[in-house]
């Protein structure tokens, strides 16, 4: 049996630490994230990101006097392996938190295991949106943030849509999202299609979508086998624009593929390594320093490394790292941080988190373009659907086709 725990890089991430200080037990955060298989180049940044604030972090003193301390496990691009790692994360390593998963898939693996040990569970990564559940903290976009992208291609672009999204709980949600987004703003679904994540050919696919003549096709595609949708679209000359709020900020096709292949591609997104922001600026020099050899600074890198700067700062905020002081301290305290987004916070009702949301632009020279800047955008959806964990405990999912309570 193959895992990773990266013991080695508990004792790195001390050095610096006040050497009095050092001496107090220190805050463990249980980290599981996907470092080899087929999710491996979304998974490993989020490794990286996590090193980098918990490094930052130590460096400035720790915690309440105590430093952070990263135990990792090598998911492996497998739910069992998830579920394995998280019962021995939180049943042998007691760590305080749980962080980790880069798919949905993984992280409905990992959280009933921490419900049920009462570990606090962080999931650091954008999703479909919909879970209200007071033992998780959500510190990724949501649909209502990333999917501001497709009211603005209705009215920029075109009004009929093609879906093309993986098969599983992300890419049908996501696909329920846009449907209802795509109906109340005036558009027409003029196909979907919802793909395993073992394809890896897309001709009937990419027939499809020539035959509806879509204005653009949102994607959704997830994992290494699906990258190569795009390349075959463009050798079958589809030039069709497209939409998404993951094909370039998770495995940075506009950096792996030749050119033009990613061309008149929009994302919605709350990170991306371009971006030109004053925060964004020093945040890529400080992790450039620490990982040269990093090939892209994606999405989920900047949402692990935010995920230990938020939990650090709700640690703060209790007192104290016991699991009930810092989910009272999300609910009741005003918990943010900064972040190469700017400074985004803790929803108290959801225990989801604001960011600021740009539309950019994929060049025909594989640049980035950013073609509007919303702000900071609120995770406002689940609060009108009745989430509110300052008021209830409780553990729900809902979908776009739910009514509101």
């Amino acid at each position: 049996m193959k895992y990773l725990r990266a013991t080695a890089v508990c004792s790195a991430l001390l050095v610096g630490f006040p050497l009095l200080a050092a001496a107090e037990s220190p805050i463990k955060i249980g980290l599981l994230e996907d470092q080899t298989g087929i999710l491996a180049q979304g998974g490993l940044p989020k490794v990286h990101g996590a090193e980098l604030a918990v490094a930052e972090i130590n460096a400035a003193g720790g915690v309440l006097g105590r430093p952070l301390e990263l135990v990792v496990y090598d998911a492996q691009s497998d739910n069992q392996r998830y579920q394995e790692f998280a019962r021995r994360l939180t049943q042998s390593d007691k760590v305080d938190v749980l962080m980790g998963g880069l798919t949905s898939a993984s992280r409905v693996a990992v959280q009933p295991i921490a419900e049920r040990t009462k570990t606090l569970y962080f999931y650091n990564n954008e999703y479909e949106g919909g879970t209200c559940d007071s033992n998780m903290a959500i510190t990724g976009v949501v649909p209502e943030q990333y999917l501001a992208l497709i009211p603005w291609m209705l009215k920029n672009v075109g009004k009929k849509v093609y879906i093309i999204a993986a098969d599983y709980n992300f890419g049908q949600i996501l696909g329920l999202w846009v449907r209802k987004l795509v109906k109340e703003n005036g558009g027409t679904l003029v196909g979907e299609e919802y793909i395993p994540l073992s394809v890896s050919q897309f001709g009937q696919t990419i027939s499809n979508i020539q035959a509806a003549k879509p204005d653009f096709v949102f994607t959704a595609m997830v994992g290494s086998n699906q990258v190569a949708y795009f390349q075959q679209a463009s050798a079958a000359g589809l030039k069709i624009p497209m939409a998404s709020p993951i094909n370039g900020t998770l495995l940075y096709e506009h950096k792996q593929l030749p050119r033009p292949v990613m061309a008149n591609m929009y994302l919605g997104v709350n990170y991306m390594e371009e971006l030109k922001t004053d925060e964004n600026k020093g945040f890529v020099e400080r992790w450039r320093a620490k990982y040269p050899n990093e090939p892209y600074i994606n999405q989920p890198g900047e949402d692990s490394y935010v995920g230990v700067k938020l939990y650090a700062e709700a640690v703060r905020a209790a007192g104290s790292a016991e699991r009930t002081a810092v989910i009272k301290a999300i609910e009741t305290k005003d918990i943010c941080t900064e972040s190469p987004e700017g400074k985004i916070c803790f929803d108290k009702s959801t225990h989801h988190v604001s960011h600021r949301i740009h539309i950019v632009k994929v060049e025909a020279d594989h640049s980035v373009t950013t073609v509007q800047d919303l702000g900071i955008v609120q995770p406002s959806w689940l609060g009108t659907m009745g989430c509110d964990l300052t008021k209830k405990a409780e553990s729900k999912q809902f979908t776009p086709e739910e009514p509101k309570h």
